[in-house]
C-alpha cells in the first residue's frame, strides 16, 4: 500500500507554473499602468505649478489693490484739506479788521481751525527769512536787496503754503530779494 500512497504536495508546490513567472500578456497592463501613473504624477504636478502661480498672482493683486485704495483715500483727504486751506486764510485776514470781541471769537474759530491741520499732519511753510527754496514756495513778487542783504531770500509771504507728510499741499506765495 505504500506504494500507492501518492505523495501530498506542499502548500508551496501548489503554484502553477504559469504563474510562477508572468506571462508577457501580463507585463504589458502593469507597463501601461506605470505610464499612466506617471502621466497622472505629471499632470497633479502641472496642476499644483498652475494653482501656485495663481495664488500668487492673487496675493499681489490685492497688494496692488490695497495700495492703490490706500493712496486713493490719502490723495482724497488732501483734496478737501486744500479747499478748507481758504477758510483759514480768510479766518486771519478777519483778524485784522474786527473788534475786540469779534476778535476773540475768531481766535477760537481759527485755533480750532490750526488744531485740526495739526492732528491731520498739516505744517504750515512760512519761510520770511529763508532762502527761496521753489519745492516749498513760488515767487510772485521781487525786490531789490538792501545792502548788506543777500538775494535769493524771502522778504514776505502774501500767502502761507502747507505740507503734509513731505508732500507741499500749497506752494507759498512770497516776495523774493532780487
Amino acid at each position: 500500500k505504500m506504494s500507492e500512497e501518492v505523495k501530498q504536495p506542499l502548500p508551496e508546490d501548489l503554484v502553477p507554473e504559469e504563474q510562477a513567472q508572468p506571462a508577457p500578456e501580463e507585463q504589458q497592463p502593469a507597463e501601461d499602468l506605470q505610464q499612466q501613473l506617471a502621466k497622472a504624477q505629471a499632470e497633479s504636478a502641472d496642476y499644483k505649478d498652475k494653482w501656485m502661480r495663481c495664488a500668487a498672482e492673487f496675493d499681489n493683486f490685492r497688494k496692488r489693490n490695497e495700495a492703490t485704495r490706500r493712496t486713493a483715500y490719502a490723495d482724497g483727504k488732501a483734496d478737501i484739506l486744500l479747499k478748507i486751506l481758504p477758510v483759514g486764510d480768510n479766518l486771519e485776514r478777519a483778524l485784522v479788521h474786527c473788534d475786540e470781541n469779534t476778535k476773540k471769537g475768531i481766535e477760537m474759530v481759527l485755533r480750532s481751525f490750526r488744531k485740526l491741520l495739526e492732528e491731520e499732519g498739516v505744517e504750515e511753510i512760512c519761510p520770511v527769512g529763508e532762502e527761496f527754496d521753489p519745492a516749498f514756495c513760488e515767487a510772485v513778487m521781487s525786490e531789490p536787496a538792501a545792502e548788506g542783504v543777500e538775494p535769493g531770500y524771502v522778504k514776505e509771504v502774501f500767502l502761507k503754503g502747507y505740507k503734509r507728510g513731505g508732500k507741499v499741499l500749497r506752494f507759498a506765495q512770497v516776495k523774493v530779494t532780487g
